[in-house]
């Protein structure tokens, strides 16, 4: 079994996920909380890691399977092939997310294209590609692990 990248529709991959589950398919949507804020109130929700992505594995003799739950469009093709997803590269990211210390990172005069080597934590000797740099957000691009992270930061220095 192999862990295979499927494009869905936009704002549909909580729903396509739990579909999934439902016919017996083991699924992996990655999730961020984020805070909301209206005129009244502030709620905390969740939203997808990767927007319009979501991880099936599944053996390749069952591909075809996704196709049964609205919502799906195609797989993640990578040099004419479906896009595999290595099991560590998916332990990475789960173990990402659940990393509390995140938002302690402290960053200085990064301008995009910048190359970065990072030296401690889960994402620990990664090179990564400064794509973009916001006020409260920064958009990494991870060749390694062919992912493109988008950060939000407390403080930028």
């Amino acid at each position: 079994m192999k862990w295979y990248v499927l494009y869905v529709k936009p704002k549909s991959e909580k729903k396509v996920a739990e579909r999934l589950r439902k016919i017996g398919v083991e699924v992996y949507c990655p999730l961020i909380k984020e805070i909301r804020q209206w005129s009244d109130r502030k709620k905390t929700i969740e939203n997808p890691l990767f927007k319009s992505y979501v991880f099936v594995h599944i053996k390749e003799k069952h591909r075809h399977i996704v196709f049964d739950v609205p919502g799906v469009v195609r797989y993640l093709f990578w040099l004419g092939k479906p896009a595999v997803v290595r099991d560590e590269e998916i332990l990475v990211i789960e173990k990402w997310l659940k990393d509390e210390d995140i938002e302690d990172i402290t960053l200085s005069n990064l301008n995009p294209g910048d190359e970065l080597f990072v030296k401690n934590g889960i994402l620990k000797d990664h090179k990564g590609i400064v794509q973009e740099v916001g006020k409260k957000r920064v958009r990494l691009v991870i060749p390694g692990l062919g992912v493109v992270l988008n950060a939000r930061i407390k403080d930028l220095v």
